[in-house]
Formats: C-alpha cells, sequence, structure tokens
C-alpha cells in the first residue's frame, strides 16, 4: 500500500499526524439527543468538554463532533438546530483543550461555521454528494475532507467493490473540481451506510483496494448493527467486535480509526502498529 496522494506529515494545529508510521485514533462525540450508541449523553457543553478531555488522555487525536444522527430512521434536523448543537461545543474544546477536531456533516453551512469556530477538518457521510459546495468550504479553508461511501439505496447493480471504488471516484471527482488538493482528501469505505450485512463485510473484505487508491482511509465501524448481527449483540456489548474491525482494518490500509471506546482501541491500535510493522519497537 503506498499513500501516493497524502502528505508525509499533516500538521493540524499543535498536532502531527504521519499516517505511514501511526493509526490516528478518531473520538466520537456526538452532541445529539438520538445518536444509535451514544445518543443524549453529550448534549451539555461541560459534558460533552468533560468526554473530550478523558477521550483525548485515553489516545484520541481527533476529536470528531456531530449534531445530526446517521443511525437509520434518524430524523434529519435543520441547519439552525445543528449549529446550535455543535459551535458552542467546537468553541469550548478550541478554548480549554489542545486537540484536532473535525466536524461530522454534510451540510456546508455547519462545516463552514465549525471551521470559522476552530475545526480542523471536514467529515462529510455524503461524500460531497448531498451538498457539493461543501468541498468548496473545505478548499477555502485548506481543510482535509473525509470522503464517506454512501448512496440513497442499498442497490448495487455490477461487482459491489467495483461500484464502491467507482462512487468513491465521484465523490474524489468533486473535491478536486471544488479546488481541494489530492493532499486534503480522505476517504471512507461508510461500513454501515446503504450497505446490509453481507456488502459490509465485503466493504470489509475490501479495504485493500481503497487503500490503493492512493489517499488516507478512516475506518469507522464502531459499535455498528454489522458487528451485532454477526454476533448476535447489542450495542453496549459490541467492543471486542469493533476490536477485530479495527485490527483487520489497520491490517488491510486503514490509517484512522472512528471509534466510541478510545481507551482499549487505542490500546489495540498501538500494539497493531507494532505488529505492522508502523511503529518501531522501543523497549528490550
Amino acid at each position: 500500500m503506498e499513500l501516493s496522494k497524502a502528505k508525509e506529515i499533516y500538521r493540524l494545529g499543535n498536532t502531527e499526524f504521519n499516517f505511514k508510521k501511526e493509526t490516528a485514533v478518531m473520538g466520537i462525540l456526538n452532541v445529539t439527543p438520538d445518536s444509535f450508541s451514544d445518543g443524549g449523553k453529550y448534549g451539555q457543553v461541560d459534558a460533552a468538554l468533560k468526554h473530550a478531555e478523558e477521550m483525548l488522555r485515553d489516545g484520541a487525536k481527533i476529536i470528531d463532533i456531530g449534531g445530526e444522527s446517521t443511525r437509520p430512521g434518524h430524523a434529519p434536523v435543520s441547519l439552525e438546530m445543528e449549529l446550535e448543537r455543535t459551535i458552542p461545543v467546537i468553541e469550548a474544546l478550541v478554548r480549554e483543550l489542545d486537540c484536532v477536531i473535525s466536524i461530522d456533516t454534510y451540510k456546508a453551512d455547519v462545516a463552514d461555521a465549525a471551521l470559522k469556530a476552530g475545526a480542523k477538518i471536514v467529515n462529510d457521510v455524503w461524500g460531497a454528494k448531498r451538498e457539493p459546495r461543501i468541498a468548496e468550504v473545505a478548499a477555502a479553508h485548506r481543510a482535509p475532507i473525509i470522503l464517506m461511501h454512501n448512496r440513497e439505496e442499498a442497490e448495487y447493480a455490477g461487482p459491489f467493490m467495483d461500484e464502491m471504488i467507482a462512487d468513491l471516484d465521484e465523490s474524489v471527482e468533486i473535491a478536486r473540481k471544488a479546488g481541494v488538493p489530492e493532499y486534503n482528501i480522505w476517504l471512507d469505505p461508510g461500513i454501515g451506510f446503504a450497505k446490509n450485512t453481507r456488502q459490509n463485510v465485503l466493504a470489509m473484505q475490501g479495504l485493500r483496494r481503497i487503500s490503493d487508491m492512493g489517499y488516507p482511509l478512516l475506518l469507522a465501524t464502531s459499535r455498528k448493527r454489522m458487528i451485532g448481527n454477526i454476533l448476535d449483540l447489542p450495542v453496549e456489548e459490541r467492543m471486542e467486535g469493533t476490536g477485530a474491525t479495527v485490527c483487520y482494518g489497520i491490517e488491510h490500509g486503514c490509517h484512522m480509526v472512528r471509534v466510541h471506546d478510545v481507551k482499549a482501541i487505542s490500546r489495540m491500535v498501538r500494539m497493531m502498529d507494532v505488529l505492522a510493522g508502523k511503529t518501531e519497537v522501543n523497549v528490550d
């Protein structure tokens, strides 16, 4: 696997990323009442700040803030509501903590406001297809944009991975045309989005093909339905299954992982980075 279209080293704020030498952990901070796993826990600024501080202490390098649930059957929220939920939290984190913040949104105006408030990364679950102007926002702020694979219906006419790659290529082209430099384009296979369990497994098995596109690759499997379906477990008992997907993902070309259980997964990531040859052993 060669990161042919990525920087050797990214510096976002005071934090340095070298995806060739370490896997970055992104901690999930949903400031929503209805997210599938942690909805309602961190809607207040003080609670969100405390949880972000805990995740940073446990090994997160990025805090991903979302103001609209993306769980199946979620109710869309207005622009005003999403701004009301996310911007005060971003401002508090920028003021109180030295960390890299990503904004989990598909709305261009939310992304713009979040970046102005101090966020450094745009994380778009619609791959710049729901509101293509979001790519222009990322370009204007010189911010990385994570383009996730998604589509309206889980219907695939041709070979599944071929269609996934074609969909991601479309998102990449939107970002390029908007002026996003290739080194600021990051990808996400969209596990749990527009895919049934079998297709999610195929997407996991095809991670190497996506990684070979040359862009940094984020894997976001934490506590998702695929794990619950395979292991027949409720949301609160899916940490081990998440860990298995993370370790598999690192071995198959992923550079970042987005998770709820930061402490446990960060330990797995550090161990896998050594075993995968990213990080050298520095003890006898």
